[in-house]
């Protein structure tokens, strides 16, 4: 029995000392097929990655086409400033760099209308004259009224205030555009003969429609008029002035201005240009503004 136990002992032992040989066997005779495959395998990696990279290039000619496309973006549009400039400078009386001053200041009072917004003193409505609600950005009736009176010393009643805004504001935004703020000051600083009477005709016309009627007329000029206190009725004095001033400008007597009436009368008599209020900037204050602009 315990021979037959040493012989089992043996045979185990040789079993597996022989499987244990043949695995190391296997190893050996594996080693140059696995470095073939280990080369193969690393030689893929290689080439992947060389994949990769190039897919990573992709990406970032990818990434960078965003950035190609907003240097287009900003190139488009400072070539539309540049042909702004230049459309702006055509249609008005400033060079290049007054044009140019004009838009830089145009952004600061744009600016300082978002920061600051003041309590506006009420305009008193006038018959035929319908308000317009401001919209978009653009300088408002706040700050232009500010820059009338404090830079070109236009101090006149609310109601030529809000004409005059309305000459700028062409198009009845509520607010004075970039392309209309230039424009209106062309007219407004050196516009010419012509520009000026136009501009001045509009003012007085409160309603719109081609005329200065007698009603336009008193309330103008009761509005700028000095009420003396003795006087028992002010308006009196008021109505002789509008049937003065028809007598002086009304040149085809229908009762009524028209453009061509007050053209023919101011170019006859320039005083009469501003007879119904001042609408216009002073000569000292036009000089002073265009000489402080560059």
């Amino acid at each position: 029995m315990a021979l037959m136990k040493s012989v089992s002992l043996f045979l185990s032992s040789g079993r597996r000392a022989s499987l244990a040989r043949k695995q190391r066997e296997e190893r050996v005779e594996e080693t140059p097929q696995t470095s073939a495959n280990n080369a193969r395998t690393r030689g893929r990696r290689r080439r992947q990655d060389n994949r990769n990279q190039g897919t990573g290039s992709g990406r970032m000619t990818e990434d960078n086409k965003p950035a190609g496309r907003s240097t287009t973006k900003v190139t488009h549009v400072k070539t539309s400033n540049t042909k702004l400039m230049e459309s702006l400078r055509r249609q008005t009386h400033f060079t290049r760099l007054e044009v140019d001053a004009l838009c830089k200041l145009y952004k600061r009072l744009v600016n300082s209308a978002n920061t600051v917004i003041p309590v506006a003193a009420p305009v008193a409505p006038v018959a035929g004259i319908t308000p317009v609600q401001s919209s978009g950005e653009g300088v408002d009736r706040i700050v232009f009224r500010e820059l009338l009176h404090n830079t070109f010393d236009v101090i006149t009643e609310e109601v030529l205030m809000d004409r005059i805004f309305c000459a700028f504001d062409k198009n009845n935004f509520g607010v004075i555009r970039l392309e209309d703020w230039i424009i209106g000051l062309s007219t407004f600083l050196r516009g010419t003969f012509e520009e000026r009477t136009s501009f001045a005709f509009f003012v007085y016309d409160l309603n719109n429609d081609g005329y200065i009627t007698r009603e336009e007329m008193f309330h103008l000029l009761k509005n700028s008029l000095v009420k003396p206190p003795q006087e028992e009725d002010p308006d009196e004095g008021v109505r002789d002035l509008v049937e003065l001033a028809l007598r002086k400008m009304d040149c085809d007597r229908d009762g009524k201005i028209s453009a061509r009436d007050f053209h023919e009368a101011v170019s006859s008599e320039p005083l009469l240009m501003e007879a119904f209020g001042q609408c216009l900037p002073t000569d000292n204050s036009c000089q002073t503004f265009l000489s402080t602009l560059l």
